[in-house]
């Protein structure tokens, strides 16, 4: 619990007579004209390790502005030469480090000692942070190379107590170059951290080769998935029964997963490949069947495979990067031409042909070199990296797709979420959690941050039938900042588990604007962001997941909604600033009223009794 004044926790305690609540009222900021509390950085602070053989060396650095700087580290060579592992370290002081934070899809946010991620253009993104017990930035690094493989290493040091990071390059096999150059990004301007990482976001939006695509509005409209319903053993009859009640809800489109290209059920990818519709044969009948309920169609490959029981095996000998025993499957090489057109081929013709409105494209984490991988442009490859060439596979799917549709939808899923995913897709959806609600939140939320506009969706939920109605409703409540991608069989949950989806989906819908557009605020990653809030001019919604004191000192809003996405009924607010008289209204989690009228909200603190994932609206 963070450390309030004891005159503030007296009162807050005899208002809740015992019940203990959780605040996110900000601690007094330290005195940031004290130097010892200053992170700076110089370039003299930055040591280079490794072999940097014929490649001479240069660091240089600016400051943005007081607080940001960027140092850039350049190596060149007369000659072309594959460059050895280079490591950039240096170290800062572990003063008012609370917590840290960054891109992997674990939730651990307080065990500091390490604090690390490697990435590349299908894994992840090269940037980490550490924040003050204040929910301020105290430290967030960022490399500009987010195509190829980059490790951000921080450990905290027990002899001298301070973070030492250092950036790795050049550990994954690299081809011949002559020139190279890296960004670092390094904010230690005090300001919330979540806008620190989302200044990372819009640095790379910036650049050049990371433009992001277009985010159609149908990408971020909830939606159903097949996957945890059905897995492999598609139905058509029940998917369509399953979309026609999804509409109902206020589902728009519908994802039919693995399983629709094979007719084995063993859910490994042995014979995943040949992408005919085995078990749908007509599959544009199918599609047609769908629009015909006003939903789009988005359908799944796995990029990379070519398994060993496929009828292709034979017609890529010789150009796979890898086999994963398994699941008894190959991995494509992208540096060969004809494999990128067979991949890209492949999907213009069932997107030309079926009259798909998206794709899920699945697995890009497998495009990797290895120890064995050839790095050289020869015996038919044309790009030595496979690094570029996915690079180039990626943008020249999304590019000849939106040729025969401009609106088309791509999804990717975590971990490949970096800028370099923003260019090739317009979907980000959170690694596999079924129904584990409290992850989807960490992981959804973890993306919102870092992806700008491109449309964030969650692990599909699901929830057992015989769940009480108030648990169920948490799958939903949990991802309420995100699209909700459904996958539950909608046909067998009971009447009253229908009607708490429509409630919270039709909320979804009419609150989309503020949910997906407002300013994002998820406060205390490390105890799992136990309260989220969004904010437009005129309204703002907070989602509460444990017992916690709800600051109100927004002026502008005209309503505010609080989401008690909890089992315990007590929701407390601080009203920091006079309210007057208000109308209020509180439903529970089916959207029936339990209670409204009026009352005036002097500043303090008023307690209110909102039914578990109930809603209670104040104007």
């Amino acid at each position: 619990m963070k450390i309030e004044n004891v005159i503030y926790f007296l009162v807050l305690s005899v208002l809740l007579s015992g019940c203990q609540v959780r605040s996110d009222k900000q601690i007094k900021t330290l005195d940031t004209d004290s130097q010892e509390q200053i992170i700076l950085i110089k370039k003299d602070d930055i040591e280079i390790e490794g072999d940097t053989g014929p490649f001479m060396t240069s660091l240089q650095s600016y400051e943005v502005e007081p607080g940001l700087q960027i140092i850039t580290f350049s190596l060149h060579s007369g000659q072309p030469a594959i460059p050895s592992g280079i490591t950039l370290k240096w170290k800062f002081p572990s003063v008012d480090i609370y917590s840290f934070w960054n891109p992997n899809i674990n939730i651990d946010r307080v065990t500091y000692y390490a604090n690390s991620v490697t990435s590349r253009a299908t894994r992840y993104a090269p940037v980490v942070a550490y924040i003050s017990a204040d929910d301020n930035n105290r430290f967030t690094i960022a490399c500009s190379d987010a195509l190829n493989k980059v490790s951000v290493t921080t450990y905290l040091k027990e002899e001298d107590a301070n973070i030492h990071c250092s950036v790795d390059l050049f550990a994954e096999r690299m081809h011949a170059i002559k020139d190279y150059k890296l960004e670092l990004r390094i904010d230690t301007r005090q300001l919330p951290y979540y806008k620190s990482i989302q200044g990372v976001s819009e640095w790379w939006a910036g650049m050049e080769d990371y433009e992001p695509s277009l985010v159609p509005e149908s990408a971020r409209m909830p939606l159903y998935s097949t996957w945890y319903s059905f897995h492999q053993n598609l139905d058509v009859s029940e998917v369509i029964s399953e979309c026609r009640k999804g509409k109902e809800l206020g589902l728009e489109a519908v994802i039919v997963d693995d399983g629709w290209q094979t007719l084995d059920s063993q859910r490994g990818y042995a014979y995943t490949g040949d992408w005919e519709p085995l078990r749908i044969p007509e599959m544009r009948n199918f599609v047609d069947s769908i629009h015909a309920l006003d939903m789009d169609f988005l359908l799944w490959y796995s990029v990379p495979f070519i398994g060993k029981d496929a009828h292709n095996y034979k017609r890529f000998r010789g150009k796979y990067l890898d086999y994963w025993e398994s699941q008894g499957t190959y991995v494509l090489d992208p540096r060969y031409p004809e494999v990128r057109e067979f991949i890209i081929s492949t999907y213009e013709q069932a997107v030309k042909n079926w009259d798909l409105d998206g794709l899920k494209l699945d697995f890009l984490g497998w495009f990797a070199a290895n120890e064995e991988t050839d790095m050289t442009a020869r015996d038919g490859r044309d790009f030595a990296s496979v690094n570029i060439a996915v690079d180039r596979l990626m943008t020249d799917i999304m590019k000849r797709l939106r040729l025969l549709k401009p609106q088309i939808m791509i999804e990717f899923r975590q971990p490949y979420i970096g800028p370099l995913m923003r260019k090739y897709g317009n979907m980000f959806r959170a690694a596999d959690c079924p129904n584990m609600a409290i992850v989807n939140r960490v992981r959804t939320t973890d993306i919102r941050l870092l992806c700008g506009n491109t449309a964030v969706h969650s692990d599909m939920l699901m929830w057992h039938e015989n769940d009480p109605v108030e648990n169920a409703a948490l799958q939903i409540l949990n991802i309420l900042f995100t699209v909700p991608q459904l996958s539950v069989r909608l046909e067998k949950i009971p009447e009253d588990h229908l009607k708490m989806t429509s409630f919270w989906i039709d909320y979804w819908k009419k609150n989309k604007k503020v949910l997906l557009d407002g300013e994002f605020i998820p406060k205390d990653p490390e105890s799992l962001y136990p309260l989220i809030k969004a904010k437009s001019k005129n309204k703002l919604i907070a989602v509460v997941y444990s017992d916690y004191l709800i600051n109100i000192k927004e002026r502008s809003v005209k309503s505010i909604d609080i989401v008690n996405a909890k089992r315990s009924e007590t929701v407390v607010l601080d009203i920091q600033l006079p309210l007057e008289q208000v109308q209020f209204e509180i439903t529970d989690c089916m959207g029936n009223v339990i209670e409204k009228g009026s009352k005036i909200l002097e500043p303090g603190v008023v307690k209110f009794n909102v039914p578990p994932s109930g809603l209670l609206m104040i104007r």
